[in-house]
């Protein structure tokens, strides 16, 4: 499984982006999905991630509220929608493919990163 994620960019706080992250192959839809960031100096962290039918979503307490991520199946794609963003928020963000929830590490498949930048 390969992952392409795209739409990272710079916005002003309060502003909003998407991020998608296309998948590769014929068992996307089996997959739980999950955006994880880094930020500058510190570790990756869990940001959101969907249950493989979509049905199920899951959130860091962050970004509980302003951020929604989606998913396509048909499309093999996952999205992120981030609003109200924050300086704070700025890191580069990855999609991830079959893993648990929100443990980076059992995450089996990774994209590269799309850096965004909030100005304040």
């Amino acid at each position: 499984v390969q992952l392409q994620a795209s739409g990272g960019g710079l916005v002003q706080a309060g502003g909003s982006l998407r991020l998608s992250c296309a998948a590769s192959g014929r068992t996307f839809s089996s997959f739980v999905m999950g955006w994880f960031r880094q930020a500058p100096g510190k570790e990756r962290e869990f940001v959101a991630a969907i249950s493989s039918s979509g049905g199920s979503t899951y959130y860091a307490g962050s970004v509980k509220g302003r951020f929604t991520i989606s998913r396509d199946n048909a499309k093999n794609t996952v999205y992120l929608q981030m609003n109200s963003l924050k300086p704070e928020d700025t890191a580069v963000y990855s999609c991830a493919a079959d893993g648990l929830i929100a443990t980076i590490s059992t995450y089996r498949y990774w994209g590269q990163g799309t850096l965004v930048t909030v100005s304040s």
